[in-house]
């Protein structure tokens, strides 16, 4: 099959289907190399841009399909079931090109232009950096570390950030770092990476995690790196980041980007216990011990395991369905909903592979099979913000009225 430009165009759904289904094929067969190996699946984005799909949520007035969340989380579920690792890295670029093509993006015109050309012509990946040594995660608070000083008609950028997820491939790096001023401003300063000799730049290669071993999660350096003056793409004072320190239109803007950020990463954990449960269901089907005679399959208890992950997949294939259709109605839920979401899909993801484990006994964990990497993967739901303390404590403060 022959890529088109999918990226111009609304893409018929039997078309997208099958380009899925063969790309799926293609990043399944080097999936466990590259989990055994922790080696960045370079590859894959080449394949990804050939047919378009790394463009998809660029707005059409920039060249891209501007699909909503149904669509976008259809593709992340797709790429997810074969290569979670290749899944996120897609993930945090629709993430980031949603942000910046809303309406209201405060990013200035020229500088967006820039990230969506690139990502159509030349399959440009972008992602946020945000976590760094000691302040942890941005989301529990604190200025960042990473300093952004102003010389002149350029801003000096100076810091060192961690999980940097697909840094081997990244065009864009969305950095937050706070201003040198007596009141230090706060917010993303984006910084080209057209190569890995960019000036100032530099990458270590730490990431070594149990799962989603080949993101190229690695650390990242900045050391006096040079960006120009309009590349400070949104910054503002510490307080109008808070969830409802900002304007209405912040507000909203906030709810969008916390459902979109829900469902699709919702859709790739979801999509790997899938995958667990696809593989669980052929081995027994197919094992017949010799003290039973026949398939695991036939055994009441066998059969209610398999139920119960039936069980907890369709109600993710519910939650997340009716948040993709709520986003692309214009009525996201609220941060605090979509949080709940994201607990509940990816606690039944996990819960869903365990399961499948239970029943395959050492067969699961063997390394020649791909439920252990499956489980391995699922398990870095819980990692991803905003994590399963802050959801919980966030519905109780709710649900008490305090």
């Amino acid at each position: 099959m022959s890529p088109s430009s999918l990226h111009r165009l609304p893409t018929p759904a039997a078309r997208l289907d099958d380009v899925l289904s063969e790309l799926a094929a293609r990043f399944a067969s080097t999936a466990v190399a590259h989990d055994a190996d922790g080696t960045f699946p370079h590859d894959n984005f080449a394949l990804l841009h050939r047919y378009g799909l790394i463009a998809q949520v660029v707005p059409a007035a920039h060249g891209g399909a501007g699909v909503g969340l149904a669509e976008a989380r259809r593709i992340i579920a797709a790429v997810a079931g074969s290569d979670a690792a290749t899944a996120l890295v897609l993930t945090m670029t629709y993430l980031q090109h949603r942000a910046i093509g809303r309406a209201d993006s405060r990013w200035p015109d020229a500088v967006r232009q820039q990230v969506f050309r690139s990502a159509v012509e030349q399959g440009g990946l972008i992602n946020s950096l945000r976590v760094e040594p000691d302040l942890g995660s941005p989301a529990r608070g604190g200025l960042p570390g990473t300093v952004a000083t102003r010389v002149g008609d350029r801003w000096r950028l100076c810091g060192h950030k961690l999980y940097t997820t697909g840094i081997p491939a990244l065009r864009w790096l969305a950095v937050w770092a706070r201003t040198h001023e007596p009141e230090p401003r706060v917010g993303i300063f984006l910084v080209p990476k057209p190569d890995a000799e960019t000036p100032g730049i530099r990458v270590i290669e730490s990431w070594d995690h149990l799962g989603l071993r080949a993101s190229g999660s690695h650390e990242t350096v900045f050391e006096d790196v040079w960006i120009p003056l309009e590349n400070a793409v949104d910054i503002r004072p510490p307080a109008a980041w808070a969830p409802a320190g900002g304007s209405q239109a912040d507000i909203d803007a906030n709810a969008d980007q916390q459902a979109w950020m829900v469902a699709l990463l919702g859709s790739l954990y979801d999509a790997v216990a899938r995958a667990g449960f696809d593989w669980i269901r052929e081995f027994v089907r197919e094992r017949a011990p010799g003290s039973l005679g026949k398939p695991l399959a036939t055994l009441p208890r066998v059969q209610e395991s398999i139920g119960e992950i039936a069980a907890l997949l369709r109600v993710n294939q519910v939650l997340l369905d009716d948040i993709a259709a709520r986003s692309d109605a214009g009525a996201p839920p609220l941060p605090a909903d979509s949080g709940l979401l994201k607990y509940t899909v990816t606690s039944n993801a996990i819960r869903a592979v365990e399961l499948a484990l239970q029943l395959s006994g050492n067969h699961g964990l063997s390394r020649h099979n791909p439920l252990q990497r499956h489980y391995r993967d699922v398990l870095c739901s819980r990692i991803h913000t905003p994590q399963n303390d802050a959801i919980l404590t966030a519905a109780g403060r709710v649900a008490l009225g305090v």
